[in-house]
């Protein structure tokens, strides 16, 4: 597109809607799956903690250590000691995050918090930008949005008490909203736009 050229938005949403319409399984899928896991969640959050920490921290393990391999492989490339910085404190949170899981849910619950108000503001206005176009079904991504805002709220009033179960808690009902709302949108998604 140059730049003399207008963008159509009637165009722009009739491409989405279509794109929503072929892929409507894709969305339905993942939302069945969401939902499932956050029922799990919901169920045993403590473990769900446990599990989310520790997921993390093999990230953190393996971003550093990928991080210190092509540090030392590149050599003294610019940025060479931030570079071996960086990998060092990732390899040193990840085996914080491994060897006291339980400690790292702490801050990785602060982490969440930071999540579920960005999340919740991008869905809120995701929802507002796409009520009169695509699929109807609107209301349910603002109603996620809200939700994650509220449990942002949930989050922040319990620490650090709620820190060893909130997390899992938390995470399997976000999962369980916006699952439910991506189910929603698939299945209006089913039908064809009108032209």
């Amino acid at each position: 597109m140059t730049m003399g050229q207008q963008v159509d938005p009637e165009r722009i949403g009739r491409a989405v809607a279509g794109a929503l319409h072929e892929h409507w399984g894709l969305f339905l899928a993942e939302g069945i799956i969401l939902v499932l896991l956050g029922v799990v969640a919901i169920v045993v959050p403590p473990i769900a903690t446990i599990a989310f920490t520790l997921i993390v921290g093999w990230v953190f393990l393996f971003s550093g250590a990928i991080g210190l391999f092509t540090t030392f492989y590149i050599g003294r490339a610019p940025g060479f000691w931030w570079s071996l910085i960086s990998a060092l404190i990732g390899i040193a949170a990840g085996v914080i995050l491994l060897a006291r899981p339980v400690t790292g849910s702490l801050s990785l619950t602060l982490v969440m918090i930071a999540f579920f108000v960005v999340e919740g503001v991008a869905s809120i206005m995701y929802a507002i930008e796409h009520r009169n176009q695509l699929t109807g079904r609107w209301g349910w991504m603002l109603v996620s949005g809200i939700i994650d805002l509220i449990l942002a709220a949930i989050i922040f009033a319990g620490l650090p008490e709620t820190a060893v179960w909130a997390l899992g808690l938390l995470v399997g009902i976000n999962m369980l909203f916006g699952g439910s709302a991506l189910i929603a949108i698939a299945l209006a998604a089913r039908k064809p736009a009108p032209a």
